[in-house]
């Protein structure tokens, strides 16, 4: 532990010695580089720790993409971070490759519909879902999401029992290429591009499974 304490010591995150241009290109290495290593985004305060006081990571960030256009990959802001990722293009390419991102994350029509009222309505329960589509959510369906990561057991509600609400996740927001939940699509968006219909959903119109048996205690994670 000392000895990591004093490397961070001796680490020179100024490079006062450097002509500015080439301070300047060494602090884009630095970002890049430890995006690079991290399989998650990695946050201003992360960064903050490679480069000088005085350095503006949003201009480093620019000019990182800048110099990645043309790439199959490029450099995005995901669930309060930054990240590499391959371009959407070249989605076909990796999974006849590789076979990535044929199965793990797969949603069903409904638990895509169910994820999508929790990302806009958290926190929620599952009896608010329920009321939402007209019949009970399945606990499969909220277990499928848990297991995924895309959502989590939120504050309990006031509601008599306090049952659990349900809410996203930072993994929901970095798979689904959000930055933060603002960037969700408008609903009316949605519903002009046939995608939602708000009046469907509080009717409880749009198909959803409803689990085999009957059981009310909501309160149950």
């Amino acid at each position: 532990m000392a000895r990591r304490a004093r490397s961070l010591e001796a680490f020179d995150a100024e490079l006062v010695d450097l002509p500015a241009e080439l301070r300047w290109r060494e602090w884009m290495g630095r970002v890049e580089a430890v995006i690079f290593a991290s399989p998650e985004p990695v946050g201003r305060d992360v960064l903050a720790r490679v480069v000088g006081r005085e350095c503006n990571l949003d201009l480093i960030i620019d000019d990182i993409r800048n110099e990645l256009r043309g790439r199959p990959y490029e450099l995005v802001a995901v669930a309060g971070g930054w990240q590499h990722r391959t371009k959407k293009g070249f989605s076909d390419a990796i999974r006849a490759a590789t076979g990535l991102g044929t199965q793990d994350s797969a949603l069903s029509q409904s638990e895509a519909l169910v994820l999508m009222c929790i990302a806009y309505f958290q926190p929620i329960t599952r009896g608010e879902l329920g009321q939402f589509f007209g019949k009970e959510v399945s606990r499969d369906t909220i277990g499928h999401l848990r297991a995924l990561g895309f959502i989590a057991a939120g504050p309990r509600s006031p509601q008599p029992g306090a049952p659990y609400t349900y809410v996203t996740t930072k993994e929901f927001l970095s798979h689904f290429g959000f930055d933060t939940l603002r960037d969700l699509p408008d609903m009316e968006a949605l519903e002009d591009a046939g995608l939602l219909s708000k009046e469907k959903l509080l009717a409880g119109d749009i198909p959803l499974a409803a689990e085999a048996t009957a059981l009310d205690d909501d309160d149950m994670v």
